[in-house]
């Protein structure tokens, strides 16, 4: 644990120093986020902020690779993998942050970060089923499913970098559930395939947590497709390690978790973003509007409309990101106390709703 925190800790410090260099190089390009009826922001903002973050992603797996316990990690090559298809998506984000690039070309770039993954082992190679265990995937099946789930999953945190802090918070969040779950696999019943995914996960947090200070609102700079599509990346990569790369027979056969719990969890880890992504492709394609139409309704845009501040609906944001991914984790990890855990489940899904309300509740009460 000591190794994995220590990583994390050197992705956060190095991502946290460069950022300010970062914006600062930023605004010599030029390189704004400028204001658009859609935006919430009111003056141009710099971006760019994946920079330092995949900069200190890359420090922090260097450092890894040269500590006693992690160097297995790098036995294999899907850190390397996951680090190689990041670098092509912050090229192509930095573009973007620059000059603007169209969806397609965004998509085309995401689809070759995805095939360079599965060229260096990052693939799905087994499908959790419940109640029959685990299908065995081909390449020909394999493949095309891993490419999709890193598109989406790309996509996903894009669409949910609305306001000041959201995506990397959330997206820390979720890598935060997801390290606790490989952790566990890794450490306590020694499945050397979730070493990877655990690492990844700790490195992702570190930059996440990095960057957030800057970028917390008011906002000192952006992240921009810069740094969403490597979050997003990073992400997908981790959760196809090991939910796609162990086989769930074995876990099952080690009494670990329930038959629907290896299907579940990477979609409760993501479950604000594809939730968000999903609402906005059906609202979008049913008003024949292409899917990546940019709009101005959002989860985080309804929270704003209902009445609450910025900051306050990137925090309610967060909290439904770790109760629902809190809750997937601590069901694999409560094991037979699923029932206390179901009810602190409820109770959180009560709080936060009512939570959500509040500004609704004030009004309808003055009426």
């Amino acid at each position: 644990m000591r190794e994995y925190v220590l990583t994390a800790l050197i992705v956060a410090a190095v991502t946290y120093l460069l950022t300010p260099l970062v914006r600062r190089m930023a605004e010599r390009l030029g390189a704004y986020t400028e204001v658009r009826e859609r935006d919430v922001h009111t003056i141009p903002t710099p971006r760019l902020g994946g920079v330092g973050m995949f900069i200190g992603i890359g420090v922090g797996l260097l450092v890894a690779s040269r500590m006693p316990t992690l160097q297995r990690v790098f036995q294999t090559s899907e850190a390397r993998g996951a680090l190689l298809g990041g670098g092509l998506l912050v090229l192509i984000g930095a573009a973007d942050d620059k000059w603007g690039l169209d969806a397609l070309t965004k998509l085309a770039g995401q689809i070759l970060a995805a095939g360079i993954m599965v060229l260096e082992g990052v693939q799905l190679l087994y499908l959790p089923i419940p109640r029959y265990g685990a299908l065995s995937l081909s390449p020909d099946v394999g493949v095309p499913l891993t490419v999709l789930f890193v598109v989406v999953t790309i996509n996903a945190v894009n669409f949910i970098d609305g306001l000041d802090g959201l995506a990397a918070g959330v997206v820390a969040i979720a890598a935060m559930a997801f390290f606790a779950y490989s952790y566990d696999l890794s450490v306590v019943y020694h499945f050397d395939r979730a070493e990877a995914p655990t690492l990844l996960t700790a490195v992702l947090a570190g930059a996440c947590l990095g960057f957030l200070p800057h970028n917390f609102s008011p906002a000192r700079i952006f992240m921009g497709d810069t740094g969403s599509m490597l979050l997003g990346l990073m992400l997908s990569a981790a959760t196809v390690s090991l939910t796609g790369r162990i086989d769930p027979n074995a876990v099952y056969a080690a009494d670990f978790a329930p038959a629907l719990l290896p299907l579940l969890l990477p979609l409760a880890v993501l479950a604000v973003p594809l939730i968000d992504l999903l609402l906005a492709v059906l609202r979008r394609t049913r008003t024949g509007q292409a899917p990546w139409t940019p709009d101005k309704r959002h989860l985080h845009h309804r929270l704003l409309q209902i009445g609450h501040s910025q900051a306050r609906a990137v925090v309610i944001m967060y909290l439904w990101s770790a109760l629902i991914a809190g809750g997937a984790v601590t069901v694999a990890l409560a094991r037979s106390r699923s029932l206390p855990v179901a009810a602190g489940f409820l109770g959180g899904c009560a709080l936060l709703l009512v939570a959500s309300n509040i500004p609704r509740l004030r009004h309808a009460s003055r009426i």
